[in-house]
């Protein structure tokens, strides 16, 4: 893997300089779910937890400086510029390219990554998916994403009380998840300092492959997120809401859109360059 140009470190940074405003609406929406965390917890306990900890780290390689050393300075990079503590990352065989991040009370976070995202991706692209998951670290999101999970297992394990979990808590979960990407996607931005490097990742996750990527054009891309907008019609608004009201991940060309969308505006800039001058300035602090 190819070493990364240098990139302004966000000493201090704090989660609220960057989330996305449905993050912070559907955020705010999931707390005042009276008994949210008590229900799924005296449905499940934490044997479901220990399990779903267990699965993940028994049947994945786990990287350090000595295990895929490139990856862990991709890593340790994308912590040092959004001032965080470095978790776990571990890979795991699997042929569907995704990445996902598990926090749970008492343990220390970790991130995993799939060798077919792995096999997709360049290393500028590879770190972009690494700072998305650090997003969710950074902005506490571990606990309700460990609830999501939580509540579709219990879906499959009790059929009548999963019914009913779903019917009241799935479309406010799968809401909430969809928003807190858009969070996890300004993460990436802000350590990649690239906006094409994001649209790429968005681009090959959405239709390419080993064989297909280098021939994808990134900025085609971007212009077809621009123009999803232009869709304005009733009947396109309506497509576009069925299109995504089911994912756990917002339509790759929207995640696009946003993310061109901040990359040129002012907060995004006036960001980079406040740090940038407490950087040179010798001003700043750490989290931990």
């Amino acid at each position: 893997m190819n070493s990364l140009t240098a990139k302004t470190s966000l000493i201090g940074l704090k989660s609220n300089q960057f989330r996305h405003p449905l993050d912070l609406e559907a955020t705010a929406a999931l707390k005042q779910l009276p008994g949210l965390d008590w229900l799924v917890r005296a449905l499940l306990g934490s044997m479901a937890e220990q399990i779903f900890y267990l699965d993940n780290i028994a049947a994945s390689v786990l990287v350090s400086e000595q295990q895929l050393p490139e990856l862990d300075h991709l890593l340790r990079d994308a912590c040092q510029i959004l001032d965080l503590e470095v978790p776990q990352l571990y890979v795991r065989q699997h042929p569907m390219p995704n990445a996902y991040t598990f926090a749970m009370r008492g343990k220390q976070p970790f991130i995993v990554v799939h060798t077919s995202l792995l096999d997709l991706l360049e290393p500028g692209e590879i770190q972009a998916v690494l700072a998305h998951e650090l997003g969710h670290l950074k902005c506490e999101h571990g606990v309700y994403l460990t609830l999501a999970n939580l509540i579709m297992l219990a879906a499959g394990q009790l059929p009548r009380l999963g019914e009913v979990l779903a019917q009241s808590l799935q479309a406010q979960i799968l809401a909430w998840v969809r928003c807190a990407e858009f969070t996890c996607d300004r993460a990436g931005l802000l350590v990649t300092q690239d906006a094409k490097v994001m649209a790429s990742v968005l681009m090959k996750l959405a239709g390419g492959s080993p064989k297909l990527a280098p021939l994808l054009n990134v900025d085609a891309f971007i212009a077809q997120a621009r123009a999803y907008d232009h869709i304005d019609d009733e009947l396109g608004l309506m497509i576009k809401e069925l299109r995504s009201a089911d994912l756990t991940h917002p339509l790759p060309v929207l995640r696009a859109r946003e993310i061109d969308r901040w990359a040129h505006s002012r907060e995004y800039l006036k960001l980079l360059q406040n740090h940038s001058r407490s950087t040179e300035a010798g001003i700043g602090w750490r989290h931990w």
